[in-house]
């Protein structure tokens, strides 16, 4: 009886030591081939890397994409989606959504659309006037505000957090006070001020008043430039290292 529980102890010990043999065997072929497949799948230097974790700026709609002018600014963390043209000189502040799904928007020459605005277009207008968003040249829109399937003829300003519904119209030359809700198909006449909600005549803009329209276009034009810049590759902190290496008389 003794002999036959030592010859089994041993047995046991023999097909264990087998299985863990068999199994570190595994564990080498799988860590091998392992091996060979990370080689195989190695990327090329070449490939583009693409990181599908950030927001998307231009979004296409069936046979509609946005169109932005080489010159124009739009900043990183906007949406343009759909039948959207940003002009020469124009620029889209942080934040702002232009959402061109159902009918055209258009911001024109040196235009600005400012922090958090939306502009959207509805299919048709019940009014009967276009139901595409316009915003023509040197127009200023203030931040937060709504822009619905309404036209901004050249030269206006905008005062931030109004909005302007279905149809609406701002002729040349006039100003939106902030805060102000111009209804569907009202007009703004050209060379006038409006305020309220919903908005109402307040006086006639003077001539220096005009004037200033267009220079505040342009003054934000070039602040946009410079904003421009820092969006360019390598931006232009380079330009700043070498005037550090300059002053402390390291060679570039």
């Amino acid at each position: 009886m003794a002999t036959l529980g030592r010859l089994s102890r041993r047995g046991i010990a023999t097909c264990l030591s087998d299985h863990l043999r068999n199994h570190q065997h595994h564990n080498l072929i799988r860590r091998s081939l392992a091996t060979e497949a990370q080689a195989a799948i190695n990327e090329s230097p070449d490939r583009v890397k693409w990181d599908y974790r950030g927001q998307r700026k231009l979004i296409p709609l069936g046979q509609w994409a946005p169109k932005v002018a080489v010159d124009a600014y739009v900043a990183p963390n906007v949406v343009l989606a759909g039948q959207v043209t940003v002009y020469d000189g124009a620029s889209v502040w942080n934040g702002a959504v232009l959402r061109g799904d159902l009918n055209k928007i258009t911001v024109g020459f040196c235009s600005s659309i400012q922090e958090k605005c939306v502009v959207h277009a509805a299919w048709s207008s019940p009014t009967g006037l276009p139901a595409e968003t316009l915003v023509d040249r040197y127009v200023t829109v203030g931040a937060y505000s709504l822009l619905r399937s309404c036209t901004i003829e050249p030269e206006c300003i905008i005062g931030q957090h109004s909005i302007l519904m279905e149809g609406s119209l701002v002729e040349t030359n006039s100003i939106l006070e902030a805060g102000s809700v111009l209804p569907p198909g009202r007009r703004i006449p050209s060379g006038e001020l409006w305020a309220g909600n919903p908005a109402r005549f307040v006086r006639t803009l003077t001539g220096e008043e005009i004037k200033e329209i267009p220079k505040l276009a342009t003054a934000i034009n070039d602040l946009a430039n410079a904003h421009h810049s820092e969006f360019l590759p390598y931006s232009t902190v380079y330009l700043e290292v070498e005037k550090l290496k300059k002053s402390f008389g390291i060679s570039i």
